[in-house]
């Protein structure tokens, strides 16, 4: 049992889809998904703080709520009601991942929000608790609690952890714009049909080691409805392979594009000619990231 804390500090990673399936819709509204999720090194930072009583959510960003529509608010109240906790919290969020982007920025600061109270009142939750806590927050939570490579199926809350991808060079683009999910959907829905990636395939490429078969499987049935709404989409990953991406996809509905570059002077040179160009508001130069490497930090 850890001892509480007044004060706690951690990092919330974004992640990328390497693979996106939409296999159907449920009676409740959700998706079926298949996917293939990884974690990125592009941050947000979250500091916890004990209160008298409630929670205040603090920001320095202005493009966010801070009340209960904050996936963290939901989180924390979550933790705070199943465990009678009568004390408060006070969490301030940096935010560094893009909004609305389809990289699970709300998400991913949910899931520190659980391990954050978590650690602050001393409750000791484990991953497979926290896990499962997470899905009542959001689909994404619980992967973002785990991060690293997974498959993710059901509705994004079955998991099965997969091998590190080898090491490789990441230009992340998010376009001025914001994309609603449920827009996405909705489209996705009305069609007849579409072309599935092959997420089985890519899944035996990474047991493989394999950076080539992950690329050459590069695909998200999401793309085809964001790009006919936003050309944009298409003409940044188009920017990317002429710089000399091996691949390029946008994640999840979008519009953030990523590439995947195996030499680290055409990464470079890539992120600053698409700085140069502005075609999107924010890039980043990063690469994969594997939580192994910060689980003694938690």
């Amino acid at each position: 049992m850890r001892e509480p804390q007044d004060r706690y500090e951690c990092r919330a990673y974004a992640k990328i889809n390497l693979g996106l399936d939409v296999l159907g819709r449920l009676p409740n509204g959700y998706h079926k998904v298949k996917m293939v999720m990884q974690t990125v090194d592009i941050y947000d930072v979250l500091t916890f703080e004990r209160e008298d009583s409630g929670i205040v959510i603090t920001t320095d960003s202005g493009e966010l709520p801070t009340d209960k529509d904050n996936l963290i608010y939901k989180a924390a109240g979550l933790l705070l009601e199943r465990y009678h906790i009568t004390e408060g919290v006070r969490i301030h969020l940096q935010k560094n991942i893009p909004i609305a982007a389809g990289m699970a920025g709300g998400s991913t600061d949910a899931a520190a929000a659980l391990k954050g109270v978590s650690r602050l009142f001393g409750l000791d939750l484990n991953e497979e608790e926290l896990k499962e806590l997470g899905v009542q927050v959001g689909a994404d939570v619980p992967y973002c609690v785990m991060g690293g490579t997974a498959l993710a199926e059901g509705i994004g809350e079955k998991l099965t952890v997969l091998p590190p991808i080898p090491e490789c060079f990441l230009l992340v683009a998010k376009p001025d714009i914001n994309v609603s999910t449920k827009y996405v959907y909705e489209h996705l829905d009305a069609l007849s049909s579409y072309a599935h990636p092959d997420i089985d395939g890519m899944v035996q490429a990474i047991a493989d080691g394999s950076l080539q078969g992950v690329i050459d499987r590069l695909g998200n049935v999401l793309e085809g409805v964001t790009v006919s709404a936003y050309p944009i989409i298409d003409t940044i990953k188009r920017r990317m392979l002429a710089l000399g991406a091996a691949g390029s996809l946008m994640s999840g509905s979008g519009p953030t594009v990523f590439g995947i570059f195996t030499e680290e002077e055409k990464a470079k040179n890539a992120f600053e000619r698409l700085q140069t160009e502005q075609l999107a508001k924010q890039v980043f130069l990063t690469n994969f990231w594997d939580p192994g490497k910060q689980r003694d930090k938690q």
